[in-house]
């Protein structure tokens, strides 16, 4: 008996340990994309970053597409700097490093890169529509006024989720300080921290306040990327009728400058999609499985490390500029050995 029971503990050791290094080479295995998301969508979206505050500090004043694509690019950065960074961190084995308040900004921080980021795009992708618009279109009147108003809606939609984001937290502390924290839960899935939340409020708020604007806004930059494709699918055809014995014909700037927008907006949809699925599933799920949550915050970081890249593709110039500052302030050492 006293053999059998001690091969037993044997049997279940080894199985424990084997279980164990699967959990920490899955681990390990996050930790390197996740680092490695991570490293390229800083170096992307902060070579962006660099290239409008010296085009506009150069210019004096920037288009109005890339105004909207600049703060584009800080609303990545946030997102990235704020999930991707703790999530990568935590893969390594570090955990639970915030404290409560530093938790709730952490997730602050989030919500308003998030949320900014889909308004953004929405922005670009309504701006864009009203400019290659032609000027029998219903969209005519608004095509010399639009670009007066682009810094207004810029500051407008940062102070509005600035100000959306803070109520959820707020209203925690205020319950808090009041002793009603009978329905107080704690959200399981944050292994970089812990925070409560009031759950019934917070969930009615957060539809109100933050689920629905998001799915307005991914409805009208549905509806303006139809419009593109639809105008630019006419433009084709009015330049081909007129240039059909020209071979040597090349597109015009606003259509691919339409084109690159395009694509950007399309992997936007794409990405939030993925992303809003995956966050319906965790929400509804009491103890979310460890495959479903690290999945979730690759496909939240995707978007902001791939958006720098299309810009770039797009642009030769601007692609040429970002890898110059790359290698000079990246690899200094390295360039002058060469």
């Amino acid at each position: 008996m006293y053999l059998l029971a001690q091969r037993n503990d044997c049997s279940y050791n080894l199985k424990e340990n084997v279980l164990n290094d699967r959990i920490e080479s899955s681990n390990m295995t996050i930790g390197i994309i996740g680092l490695s998301q991570t490293v390229m969508g800083i170096l992307g979206n902060f070579c962006l970053l660099y290239h409008y505050l010296l085009h506009g500090h150069t210019k004096g004043r920037l288009r109005a597409t890339d105004l909207i694509l600049k703060h584009l690019t800080i609303s990545n950065s946030l997102i990235i700097l704020s999930e991707g960074v703790p999530q990568t961190v935590v893969a390594f084995g570090l955990k639970h490093f915030f404290n409560y308040f530093g938790c709730k900004l952490l997730m602050y921080v989030q919500r308003v890169g998030r949320s900014v980021s889909i308004c953004m795009t929405c922005l670009l992708s309504v701006f864009q529509t009203i400019m290659i618009s032609p000027m029998n279109s219903c969209w005519k009147d608004l095509k010399l006024k639009a670009p007066k108003y682009i810094g207004f809606s810029v500051s407008l939609c940062w102070i509005l989720y600035m100000v959306v984001n803070v109520i959820v937290p707020m209203y925690e502390l205020y319950m808090f300080g009041k002793g009603s924290v009978e329905n107080i839960v704690k959200k399981r899935y944050f292994e970089y921290c812990s925070a409560n939340e009031q759950k019934k409020i917070n969930g009615l708020i957060y539809v109100a306040l933050i689920v629905f604007p998001e799915v307005s806004f991914t409805m009208i930059i549905i509806w303006t990327s139809g419009s593109m494709v639809f105008i630019l699918y006419r433009h084709k055809q009015h330049v081909q009728h007129i240039h059909k014995n020209n071979t040597s014909h090349r597109s015009s700037p606003e259509s691919r400058a339409t084109l690159s927008i395009l694509i950007l907006v399309s992997s936007f949809l794409s990405f939030q999609t993925l992303s809003s699925t995956f966050h319906l599933c965790i929400a509804l799920t009491d103890h979310p499985n460890w495959w479903l949550v690290n999945a979730t915050h690759l496909i939240s970081v995707c978007f902001p490390t791939v958006s720098p890249f299309l810009l770039m593709s797009s642009d030769s110039t601007l692609s040429r500029l970002c890898f110059a500052w790359i290698r000079n302030t990246k690899f200094p050492n390295l360039i002058t050995k060469i």
